[in-house]
C-alpha cells in the first residue's frame, strides 16, 4: 500500500496538477491570470498557515498547561503543517487539499477520519524517569533559563552514566 501511495503522490498528482493548470484553468483564464492566481493562492495560503499554526500552537500550550495530553492539538498541528505545504505547492488540486486541512470545520472532519482510520495502528507510550539512577543533589536535565556558561576551569568531570 505505501508504494501505491508514493506513486499517487509523486507521479499521478503532478500530472493531474499540470493537466488542471494547462487544460482547465489555463484555457479558461489564459497564462498570465493563471500564474497570478497560483501566486495569489500561495500568498493567501502562507497567511492562513501562519494564522492557523498560531491557533493550533496556542491550543496545544493551553492543553499542556491544564495538565492534559494534547491528542487533538497534535493531530491538528500536523494537519495544519500538511495543509500549509499543500497550499505552498503550486497547483489547484493541492490548493483545495490544503484549504480543506487549514479551515477548522473541514480539518475537524479530516481529523475524525484520520483518527478512525489510523487510531488502532498508533501506539502511544510514555516513559518516565522510573528505574533511572540519580546522583544525590545532581540534576541531569535542564530547566528553561537555568543554563549558563561556565569558565573552562570550573567544568565538572565528565561522567558516562
Amino acid at each position: 500500500m505505501p508504494v501505491v501511495l508514493l506513486v499517487l503522490v509523486f507521479i499521478v498528482l503532478p500530472i493531474a496538477e499540470l493537466y488542471v493548470i494547462l487544460e482547465v484553468v489555463g484555457k479558461a483564464l489564459g497564462a498570465p491570470l493563471t500564474i497570478a492566481l497560483l501566486v495569489a493562492d500561495s500568498i493567501v495560503g502562507a497567511l492562513l498557515l501562519r494564522s492557523q499554526g498560531r491557533t493550533a500552537w496556542k491550543r496545544f500550550n493551553e492543553t499542556m498547561a491544564v495538565g492534559k495530553l494534547p491528542h487533538r492539538e497534535v493531530i491538528d498541528g500536523v494537519l495544519v503543517i500538511f495543509g500549509g505545504a499543500f497550499l505552498l505547492t503550486p497547483g489547484f488540486i493541492t490548493d483545495i487539499i490544503g484549504l480543506l486541512l487549514l479551515i477548522p470545520p473541514t480539518r475537524a472532519v479530516v481529523r475524525k477520519v484520520v483518527v478512525t482510520r489510523l487510531g488502532s495502528r498508533i501506539v502511544v507510550s510514555a516513559v518516565g524517569r522510573a528505574g533511572r539512577g540519580r546522583t544525590e543533589g545532581r540534576q541531569d536535565y535542564d530547566v528553561e533559563g537555568t543554563a549558563h556558561e561556565a569558565p573552562r576551569g570550573d567544568l565538572p568531570p565528565a561522567s558516562l552514566d
